[in-house]
């Protein structure tokens, strides 16, 4: 399932936020959408906080959704199996009565302390959130593109090679050229083919690492003429001050073939780095940062580590060693955003209030 940064674009019945560039105030901010984040959005929300998530992806699930959207996950309490993807669907329902406001396509670049206390936090596309808690769960680190040893790649990058889609309506009427044979690679195929000029896909082999279906209407309007597949390999780039008039691909029958390129989507996976994160005045130990178990909070009061990146005695890197977290953290967290208030501690198989809120009646 792709999420794309269409205006009107939902993740399940959440909508996601397009407000890139401008300025929001929230209680929690939560950098990372993975299982970890995504649950710390209902964690938090029974204590009545609310959460601005961002994430580099284009869709919420970390790892689950990059990694192994298919593949089953078996110690998840009371669900015997569930694959990665099927766990995101069923955290992001789970979390949407606290209406969670989503950045995705967005990386953490700056995070300082403003005179009142709180923290400002800056993404790469000028997004600002102000929020008195951090939270951290960005699993191992930030996913990251990995770049195709295409010589002088770097020249056109930012200008019409780019890793991400931030914004379908710059590929409008352009000739686009797709490389990859994943699920990144054949969605972005399939959505912009309708409003680009022309689409080619360029895939080294026959076979894709994408949804059988995906690839199944990619041939089917490769059929009709209505967009180019070709087996082989780009060779390099011609353009001028960073912009790309063609694309020579080197085809697996040994033809070199000059085409047409305004803009390239090079696809070809995501590699991990811990990124900005290293300068947030953070502790840190082999790339991951040190927590108490109390409160899961980091060196840095009111900046919080949970999920695989955070390091403690006994860690273990569980998806569900990561909710447990993500409970304890939620309580200090209520502590921090809402001083002149009590904590009352509620099960939600007893409390009326929060059965209402997420939407279900008491037995």
């Amino acid at each position: 399932m792709l999420f794309s940064r269409d205006p009107t674009e939902k993740v399940g019945t959440i909508e996601i936020s397009q407000a890139a560039g401008k300025s929001h105030t929230t209680d929690v901010i939560i950098i990372g959408a993975g299982p970890v984040g995504l649950f710390a959005v209902f964690e938090l929300g029974l204590v009545e906080l609310k959460a601005h998530l961002v994430d580099i992806l284009d869709r919420p699930g970390g790892q689950c959704a990059e990694l192994y959207p298919d593949k089953p996950i078996l110690d998840i309490p009371s669900v015997p199996v569930v694959t990665g993807e099927e766990l995101v669907e069923r955290l992001v329902e789970q979390i949407r009565p606290f209406e969670p406001v989503f950045h995705l396509g967005e990386l953490a670049v700056e995070l300082t302390k403003r005179p009142d206390g709180k923290w400002r936090f800056r993404t790469d596309l000028g997004t600002q959130i102000d929020a008195p808690v951090v939270v951290i769960a960005a699993g191992p680190g930030s996913f990251q593109p990995k770049k195709p040893p295409i010589a002088s790649i770097e020249e056109y990058e930012g200008k019409s090679v780019f890793y991400a889609v931030r914004d379908t309506t710059q590929f409008r009427n352009k000739h686009v050229v797709i490389v990859g044979g994943g699920d990144s690679a054949l969605d972005w195929t399939l959505n912009l083919q309708p409003i680009a000029a022309h689409v080619t896909l360029v895939h080294h082999r026959e076979g894709f690492r994408a949804a059988e279906n995906s690839v199944k209407k990619m041939n089917v309007l490769a059929a009709a003429g209505e967009m180019d597949f070709i087996i082989g390999k780009i060779d390099h780039l011609e353009g001028h001050d960073g912009q790309l008039s063609n694309v020579i691909i080197q085809t697996k029958a040994g033809e070199e073939l000059s085409i047409r390129c305004d803009l390239l989507l090079p696809f070809f996976g995501l590699t991990m780095k811990l990124g900005p994160i290293v300068n947030f005045g953070l502790n840190l130990e082999a790339n991951r940062i040190p927590v108490d178990t109390e409160k899961f909070e980091t060196n840095v009061p009111t900046i919080f580590a949970i999920g695989d990146i955070c390091n403690y005695p006994g860690k273990l890197k569980l998806i569900l060693c990561g909710f447990h977290e993500a409970a304890l953290m939620s309580q200090e967290a209520f502590r921090i955003a809402r001083p002149d208030k009590k904590l009352k501690f509620q099960h939600t198989s007893s409390s009326s209030s929060l059965q209402k809120k997420l939407g279900v009646s008491g037995g």
